[in-house]
């Protein structure tokens, strides 16, 4: 049972769509409090199922059962209404804006167990396991390059780095967009695509030009079971 401190937010309505996604986010403000204020504040009109403090509590905010409104506009493997296909969490860290830092160890500890039970109920596959920068790449930047997406990867709870048989297909610039979509992104604005793919999958350099190793990166993820060292 995981234990979760009830501070309801307003801000929610009923689904559409059954639940199929788990979007993790940073909070992006100075401190926890002024995050968990302004996601239970109803003017925001912005929300989130649970956050995650530094030292490790969650705050649950939205029941699992209604739909957050967390995602904004986005788009994820043929999805458009984000918030009615998933779960969100926030987790505290002053992103970009603020200071960006590492997330610690505390911290993830309390996102890996939360994000487990999730993705078991829903039975939530590894692909729909993203970070709002996954499904909003021209307008979010987060949980961002600093997030151990590898801490999950090893635990079967989101795809890993590719490290094993990485082969260049040599695709053009085209066509590594043609495959950026069919894996997941949104390509209409391309330059954010490759970036986000980048800051999940190559977080050290994420300067939006297709290379050799994206290439190799993105077709490992085609295939059925990527594979990487986590």
């Amino acid at each position: 049972m995981i234990e979760t401190i009830e501070t309801p937010s307003p801000n929610f309505d009923d689904r559409t769509l059954p639940v199929s996604m788990l979007v993790l986010h940073y909070t992006g403000m100075p401190d926890a409090h002024s995050a968990i204020q302004w996601l239970a504040n109803p003017d925001s009109k912005v929300s989130a199922h649970y956050v995650v403090t530094e030292d490790g509590r969650i705050v649950r905010m939205v029941d699992e059962g209604k739909r957050a409104w967390h995602a904004g506009r986005s788009h994820w493997r043929g999805v458009d209404d984000i918030n009615s296909a998933s779960i969100g969490i926030e987790i505290v860290n002053p992103g970009h804006e603020w200071g960006y830092r590492p997330f610690p160890d505390a911290q993830i500890e309390a996102v890996i167990p939360l994000v487990n039970d999730i993705v078991k109920r829903h039975h939530i596959t590894r692909g729909n396991v993203v970070g709002h920068s996954d499904i909003a790449p021209a307008r979010k930047t987060d949980p961002g390059e600093l997030f151990p997406w590898h801490r999950l990867a090893r635990l079967r709870l989101a795809l890993p780095r590719p490290t094993k048989n990485l082969v260049d297909p040599h695709w053009s610039d085209g066509g590594f967009l043609l495959a950026l979509q069919r894996f997941g992104y949104d390509i209409a604005d391309q330059q954010a695509a490759i970036q986000a793919f980048q800051r999940r999958f190559r977080p050290e350099l994420i300067d939006g030009v297709v290379d050799g190793e994206c290439r190799a990166l993105l077709l490992a993820l085609l295939l059925p079971r990527p594979r990487g060292d986590d």
